[in-house]
């Protein structure tokens, strides 16, 4: 049997994955806005009920960019970030094991949002050497379905995947989630051999501005599962 002409397996290819990558690309870019509007909106909510109750704890919401946003929790900073590439699941995901993507492997194709959490004295003071944790990435594909994988417990995990789609309120119960998640995920005290030998210009600096490495785990193993 002949092989495709080259000519013809590129506008194959052209017509069917880069079609299938643009339209994941649009959905996700599409979520990633209102992403944007649920966390604008529900700082606004939080700061209205809290206002009265104590002036100096607010969030604070912070556009940055098209594909980054920020939400600033008392002393946590949460911010959310949409990759601009579309991806493929790697063969040992157990995201394959779904009927959903043996049923067709293009619904594999997802654009991903990132939730990471530092600490906002870390962007107050420039400690750039200071530490962020991913807290969870949300995955969409094509159809507007979606999963959350995250080291916190979530109902919309790659069992759903195929099931639920990406709407505002569960954009809504995700960022939540975030939120909660960032609030009782505490600055614990760093294991001291951690923090027992410091250079001359971190103790140097330090009399300014506190540059010795900060994260809520230090020393501790922290990753997604």
């Amino acid at each position: 049997m002949d092989s495709v002409p080259p000519r013809s397996a590129i506008l194959q290819l052209l017509l069917s994955k880069s079609q299938i990558k643009q339209q994941v690309y649009d959905t996700t870019f599409a979520a990633f806005q209102t992403f944007k509007d649920v966390l604008h909106e529900l700082a606004s909510e939080v700061n209205d009920e809290i206002f009265e109750v104590d002036k100096r704890i607010k969030l604070e919401y912070r556009d940055r960019g098209q594909y980054e946003a920020e939400l600033r929790i008392a002393g946590d900073v949460l911010v959310f970030n949409m990759h601009s590439n579309v991806f493929q699941f790697d063969p040992s995901h157990k995201v394959w094991k779904t009927e959903y993507l043996q049923g067709d492997a293009n619904n594999a194709y997802c654009g991903m949002i990132s939730v990471y959490n530092f600490l906002t004295d870390s962007f107050k003071y420039n400690r750039m050497d200071d530490l962020g944790y991913l807290t969870e990435r949300i995955f969409v594909n094509q159809n507007n379905h979606f999963f959350v994988e995250g080291k916190h417990q979530h109902s919309f995990d790659y069992q759903n995947f195929g099931v639920e789609a990406i709407t505002r309120e569960n954009i809504t119960k995700i960022a939540e989630a975030a939120i909660h998640y960032a609030l009782t995920f505490d600055l614990f005290v760093p294991p001291y051999d951690t923090m027992h030998i410091v250079n001359v210009a971190q103790i140097t600096n330090k009399a300014d501005d506190d540059k010795i490495q900060t994260g809520k785990r230090i020393g501790f193993e922290f990753g997604l599962n």
